[in-house]
């Protein structure tokens, strides 16, 4: 497939990808938010390439003529504008990527990881992603399709959500007596 992406070093954002859901209705999908540093300029040209790739064989769904690139509805937006507030993605550009089937999660060393508190809204990972043209309800543009995850490094988990085991681990020392 000539459009697909691997990219470089991503954080993970409003990662939905153990178990689908529904956004408003819709239909049950898997999904996450890429958050790309702008710094990360080879995995940024892939993707551009690719969203130009989209559009040019999606041409059928656009009446044969490729559209203004500038009418479209586009998968890379920027985190500076698009998120101004959220400190995550500033300096950043992102996807959000869905899919109707479970991505493949991997580790660094490509074994499966089957604990879902791995992966989660906050840790770093290279993505395969897939761009395809669209043209549904008057909407016209390219979508990002989600393929798999591998997961590279821990990050702070966003959402300020803390685990269990950071909630609870104490001192050994500490009298819950008194």
């Amino acid at each position: 497939m000539a459009n697909k992406v691997i990219t470089g070093k991503v954080r993970l954002s409003y990662a939905n990808v153990w178990e689908p859901t529904s956004i408003n209705g819709s239909a049950e999908k898997y999904g996450c938010s890429l958050i790309i540093s702008k710094n990360d300029k080879a995995t940024l040209e892939k993707i551009n390439k690719a969203i130009d790739l989209a559009i040019k064989e999606g041409i059928g769904k656009f009446g044969g003529k490729i559209p203004n690139k500038a009418t479209l509805k586009l998968p890379l937006r920027d985190g500076d504008i698009d998120r101004p507030d959220d400190e995550a993605y500033q300096n950043a550009y992102f996807i959000n990527a869905n899919s109707k089937v479970a991505p493949g999660i991997v580790d660094i060393n490509c074994d499966p990881i089957l604990d879902k508190t791995e992966v989660y809204s906050g840790c770093y990972a290279r993505v395969s992603i897939t761009f395809y043209a669209f043209n549904s309800n008057g909407n016209k543009g390219v979508a990002c399709g989600l393929q798999n995850i591998q997961k590279i490094a821990d990050g702070e988990a966003l959402g300020g959500r803390t685990s269990a085991a950071e909630d609870f681990k104490s001192d050994a020392d500490e009298d819950f007596l008194n």
